[in-house]
């Protein structure tokens, strides 16, 4: 049988058929010695070939082969650093949730997904949520992010889950496709999925108010079949996003500003780092290219990974808010 992973939770997988129904699927057990370096071998969203195993009360699967893999999101472990753990897999837009402080969202932690998303070919959006929230000050820091994004070709959107706006103009980007809903907990994903789908009820909760983080309410990712022909992938809260395999040559290529560049550099294997007569450089001096971005590519491509996953309200925030007042 053939069918779509639609949650896993480590162990189990629950998987929809071709003929719509549902298993409780387990791993054949030497498939987990193929070579997988990933803390888990079958993610949400891909496509598996699994056999039913009759012989107990309840008739469970057990999956034999994955599909090949239109594309996949992966990022470092937080507990395993050696190891990469899939979040999901066969995505056509991979949605950020970006809150500017309620939780904060740092620009190193959106370069960081929009570099993973681009590298891996996902179409990410940015989706500034609960802009009902604002004040005078935070709507002007939200509009300087969104310009920053959009003036690179990335679709920003300006939504409030709880206010149901801009919820209609996502949802008409979502129809007929497999979204994922990213970012880090509290930020709104569970209420935004709500919102386009009032039947499902998903778990919310507020935000801390001793640190203003959010707390995990999504333990798994999980699939869900929403009207209109919309599939979307809740996430778990995501607290650091670290980078895989990402050779230092290639990471300017995932800046679209910095590739359009790349050419007018002196040296072809430039770095834009020390080395003269640098288009990237120049841009930056002459103020076309946010400086914000141009510290992202700086941590990424310094291997600046044993920061990604320690206080997101720290360092790269106060660096972020210093970019804003220049």
């Amino acid at each position: 049988m053939i069918g779509t992973v639609y949650k896993s939770t480590g162990s189990w997988y629950y998987v929809k058929s071709e003929d719509h129904q549902f298993y409780n699927c387990r791993i054949k057990g030497k498939f987990r010695m193929k070579g997988i370096k990933s803390t888990n071998p079958i993610a949400v969203g891909d496509v598996v070939d699994f056999d039913l195993d009759e012989t107990v009360d309840e008739v469970n699967g057990i999956i034999t082969n994955i599909h090949d893999r239109k594309n996949y999101i992966v990022r470092k472990s937080v507990n395993l650093s050696k190891q990469t753990h899939i979040i999901a897999s066969n995505i056509d837009i991979g949605f950020l949730i970006v809150t500017i402080n309620n939780p904060i969202t740092t620009t190193s932690f959106i370069d960081r997904f929009l570099v993973t998303a681009k590298a891996y070919g996902i179409e990410a959006i940015l989706i500034f949520n609960k802009i009902d929230t604002f004040d005078e000050a935070t709507l002007d820091e939200q509009l300087y992010l969104q310009h920053t994004y959009e003036q690179i070709g990335y679709k920003c959107l300006r939504v409030s889950a709880t206010d149901n706006k801009g919820v209609s103009e996502l949802m008409d980007l979502m129809k007929g496709k497999v979204s994922m809903f990213s970012g880090h907990s509290g930020v709104g994903k569970s209420t935004l999925v709500n919102a386009i789908e009032p039947t499902l009820n998903l778990k919310t909760k507020e935000i801390s108010n001793t640190h203003s983080q959010g707390q995990h309410t999504t333990t798994f990712a999980e699939m869900f079949d929403l009207s209109h022909d919309i599939r979307i992938i809740d996430t778990p809260g995501i607290r650091g996003f670290g980078m895989v395999d990402m050779e230092k040559q290639e990471v300017s290529d995932y800046f679209p500003e910095f590739f359009v560049l790349k050419e007018d550099c002196k040296f072809n294997n430039c770095l834009h780092k020390e080395e003269p007569h640098c288009a990237v450089k120049k841009a930056l001096d002459e103020d076309k290219i946010a400086w914000s971005r141009y510290q992202s590519y700086l941590k990424i491509l310094e291997g600046d990974e044993e920061n990604y996953r320690n206080d997101i309200y720290g360092e790269d925030r106060i660096a972020s808010d210093e970019t804003r007042k220049s």
